[in-house]
C-alpha cells in the first residue's frame, strides 16, 4: 500500500526561464499562467524542454530547479528502498520513536493488502499483542514494554513523511524503479507520470 497526497510542483516558471540564460533566448519565453494559477508551457518553452532533457543531464539543468513536495504514506519496507535516493531529498516523517504509543494499533495501520488469507490472520494476532503492550505501556511506562513495541513492530508499519524531491531526482527514480517487483513502486511511477510535464519531461517520451 502507498498514498501520495498534497502534490505540490514548483518554481516551474523560474526553471524554463533559466534553461534560456545559456543562448540569451528569453525573448521566446512563450509560457502563461492559466486561469487556475498552472503555469502553462508554450510550443516554443516545450520544443526547448524536450530538447533539453533528451540531451543529457549536462543538458538538462534546469530540471533540478522544478521542485515537488508530497506527503507519502508507506510501509517501513518500501521506505527502506527509498531511503537510497539521498541526493536532493528532503523528508520529515512522523515519529516512531515518540508517537508509537498515541494511538490503538489496528490492522489498518499496516500495509496487508498482498497478505494470503492465513498470514493475514497471524497479522492480527501480531496487532492486537502490539495493542497489548501499547496499553501496558501508558500504565507502567516502562522501557522494556517501549522496546517490545518497537522491536516486535513489522516491517509493514505504515509511515507518513513529507517529502522534498526534483524532478531529475525523479527521473533516476523512474528509470530505476520502473520494473520493480514492489507494486508500490509502480503506484510511485504512475504517480511521477502524472506531475505537470511529467511524460515530457521526467520519462521523456516519443510522441
Amino acid at each position: 500500500m502507498i498514498l501520495l497526497e498534497r502534490t505540490s510542483v514548483m518554481n516551474l516558471e523560474n526553471a524554463m526561464r533559466g534553461a534560456r540564460n545559456p543562448m540569451n533566448s528569453w525573448g521566446r519565453i512563450d509560457s502563461y499562467y492559466d486561469e487556475d494559477g498552472n503555469y502553462v508551457l508554450g510550443p516554443n518553452d516545450l520544443d526547448l524542454a524536450k530538447r533539453l532533457r533528451k540531451a543529457g543531464s549536462d543538458h538538462r539543468k534546469f530540471i533540478r530547479q522544478i521542485f515537488v513536495s508530497v506527503d507519502i504514506t508507506a510501509p517501513i519496507y518500501w521506505w527502506k528502498e527509498y531511503d537510497t535516493y539521498k541526493v536532493a531529498t528532503v523528508a520529515n516523517s512522523t515519529s516512531t520513536m515518540h508517537k508509537i504509543h498515541s494511538k490503538p494499533f489496528s490492522m489498518e495501520d499496516f500495509s496487508h493488502d498482498h497478505m494470503t488469507p492465513g498470514t493475514a490472520a497471524f497479522m492480527e494476532t501480531v496487532v492486537e499483542k502490539l495493542e497489548e503492550i501499547r496499553l501496558r505501556y501508558l500504565e507502567t511506562k516502562s522501557k522494556e514494554d517501549w522496546y517490545d513495541m518497537i522491536q516486535l513492530l513489522p516491517s509493514s508499519y505504515n509511515q507518513m513523511r513529507t517529502c522534498t524531491l526534483n524532478y531529475e531526482t525523479l527521473v533516476n527514480i523512474y528509470n530505476a524503479r520502473k520494473n520493480h517487483k514492489l507494486e508500490e513502486w509502480h503506484t510511485f511511477c504512475d504517480w511521477i507520470a502524472s506531475l505537470p510535464y511529467g511524460r515530457e519531461l521526467i520519462i521523456a517520451e516519443e510522441e
